[in-house]
């Protein structure tokens, strides 16, 4: 278990724009869990790779000016920085039109990256940036010298192989998937059910995972143990759109973690805060704790019909 103060990440991966119904963002995964890692007093550093064109110099721009390092973001003199479509669906449930090949493809394994590694306590990494070989090659050098491993699984398809899950779990000292990878990946394994408890139990056996986070959207989110399981209900919210929400849960369940919070209030703070991010609009909306504390009451209030 990780405990302590003065903790520091790194959020290995894709940065990019997100082409919204309601304007461009920066995203990608990696870039979306470092932003609320910071914003929630956890430092956090992300190694990418951008070309070396106008919108990669706008990414750089924010990154420093949100607070994330960008000494560990490669430029790219022959790949385009990185653009994805998102739609949004009636349901609220979002589908990415994802180009490839883009810069974060390209990511090479620099010296700098053992110091790096040495000083922090985390490695976050998805399964979308291995879809290219150079990538890959590099994510598994930082994963045989990293501390401590969380994988955010984020199945995008069609980037990615049951061969190449398999190879990043067996790496992984925890794993954050939603119900849905949860039912796919755990089929891979003879889950012909879907059943969470009986996916969640080839996991741990097959991989030896001591933990393993589901998010469930409506049903909230369940956090397991080979001894123990924490369950929390969602937050009911208007929902703006959902992208970034599931990196934003991410986020808050480490910084609680980090700090040496209890199960249950990893969960209750992730949860709340993915239900926030959820109604504003992109991955990475600007806010503070008291917009948080204010979110907070108004659901408590609105809950107990008060409001």
């Amino acid at each position: 278990m990780i405990n302590g103060k003065n903790k520091k990440v790194i959020c290995f991966g894709e940065v990019l724009w997100d082409i919204l119904p309601t304007g461009k963002k920066p995203g990608g995964a990696p870039m979306n869990v470092a932003y609320h890692l910071n914003r929630l007093g956890i430092h956090s550093t992300v190694i990418s790779r951008m070309g070396n064109d106008k919108e990669g110099e706008k990414l750089i721009s924010f990154l420093d000016h949100i607070g994330i390092p960008i000494a560990f973001v490669q430029i790219d003199h022959e790949h385009q920085t990185s653009k994805v479509i998102a739609n949004i669906g009636d349901d609220n449930e979002v589908n990415y039109d994802i180009v490839a090949p883009v810069a974060w493809d390209f990511i090479k394994y620099e010296d700098s990256f053992s110091a790096l590694l040495l000083e922090s306590d985390v490695l976050v990494y998805g399964s979308l940036v291995a879809r290219n070989e150079t990538s890959r090659n590099t994510l598994l050098k930082l994963l045989d010298k990293a501390k401590y491993r969380l994988f955010d699984i984020n199945l995008r398809a069609p980037y990615y192989t049951p061969d190449t899950i398999d190879t990043l779990l067996k790496k992984a000292d925890a794993v954050k998937l939603n119900i849905h990878e949860l039912a796919e990946v755990s089929s891979w394994l003879g889950n012909r059910s879907g059943n969470e408890y009986t996916g969640i139990g080839m996991l741990q056996d097959h991989y030896g995972l001591q933990e393993i986070i589901v998010t469930k959207g409506a049903q909230g989110a369940s956090f397991y143990t080979p001894l123990s399981r924490h369950d929390y209900p969602a937050v009911p919210v208007q929902v703006k759109d959902t992208v970034g929400s599931g990196d934003s849960f991410l986020a808050a369940f480490l910084a609680q973690k980090l700090r040496g919070q209890t199960r249950e209030n990893m969960l209750e703070f992730a949860t709340t805060l993915s239900a926030y991010v959820t109604t504003q609009s992109g991955a990475c909306p600007p806010y503070s704790q008291t917009d948080l504390n204010r979110f907070v009451w108004e659901k408590y209030l609105e809950i107990n019909h008060w409001k």
